[in-house]
């Protein structure tokens, strides 16, 4: 299923470009600098290192993966809780919570004849699907490797694909910008294949996060926005009887 793929993976390569930011610096009474003597790559190291040591964010990205759109807004925090949504290109949305190491999807009837089943599902094996599903939520299987379910609310899962997935060497610092009302330094990195990285950190000496991570040109243009960091997540599992497991469906399918 798609609900399989990573989360920040699905947000960085897969969203289609959202314009940079929300107005430009301005103004001849700026604070210091908390980045004077540090190289573009040095801040950029930073701000990913500073993010990767957060307790929680909210993640906003929309775009394209595979050729089909998908609209993500989750957060997540390190005690494994998240809740969010998602909105497939065919049309539908779909909910997502996570507590104690479970997670679990609820979409609407569009959204499982989009996505239902798996790859290379017919129509008729996704528009089953989504009349056992109506009304119901999914409980995603437990496993280990980051392509499972359970990535969607595992924050150091979410992070290290960050870290792997972000380039962030030979890059230029411009003009500042704000993002969402936050001063941020605006670094960029071009690629070999016409693409181009732009990532903005705030300009916070104590946190520097990563606020916004544009990508431009290339196959998979996109951009992912984090923000509400370090606020913990709070997510209540869905009642019993209106779960479908997983793994149980799976088994009598086979």
């Amino acid at each position: 299923m798609r609900a399989n793929r990573k989360l920040w993976a699905a947000a960085t390569v897969c969203v289609a470009v959202v314009a940079g930011v929300t107005g430009c610096s301005t103004g001849d009474d700026k604070a210091a600098d908390p980045f004077a003597g540090l190289t573009a790559d040095a801040i950029a190291d930073k701000a990913v290192e500073t993010t990767k040591a957060a307790t929680a964010f909210r993640m906003n990205s929309t775009g394209t993966t595979d050729g089909e759109q998908m609209t993500i807004d989750f957060s997540v925090d390190a005690k494994g809780s998240c809740k969010g949504t998602m909105q497939a290109a065919k049309g539908g949305k779909a909910e997502v919570v996570g507590t104690g190491g479970v997670s679990y999807m609820k979409g609407d009837d569009a959204f499982w004849r989009a996505t239902g089943g798996e790859d290379g599902a017919s129509a008729e094996e996704s528009g089953a699907m989504s009349v056992l599903l109506k009304g119901r939520w999914l409980k995603m299987p437990a496993g280990t490797g980051e392509d499972d379910p359970a990535a969607f609310c595992d924050l150091k899962t979410i992070v290290k694909d960050m870290d792997e997935e972000t380039p962030r060497k030979g890059m230029t610092r411009g003009a500042d910008a704000d993002v969402d009302g936050k001063p941020a330094a605006v670094l960029t990195k071009k690629g070999e294949k016409g693409e181009t990285t732009t990532m903005y950190v705030a300009k916070d000496a104590a946190k520097p996060y990563v606020l916004r991570v544009v990508e431009t040109g290339g196959k998979e243009p996109g951009t992912v926005t984090l923000s509400d960091y370090d606020k913990p997540v709070t997510a209540t599992p869905p009642p019993a009887d209106q779960v479908v497991d997983m793994e149980q469906l799976m088994k009598g399918a086979s």
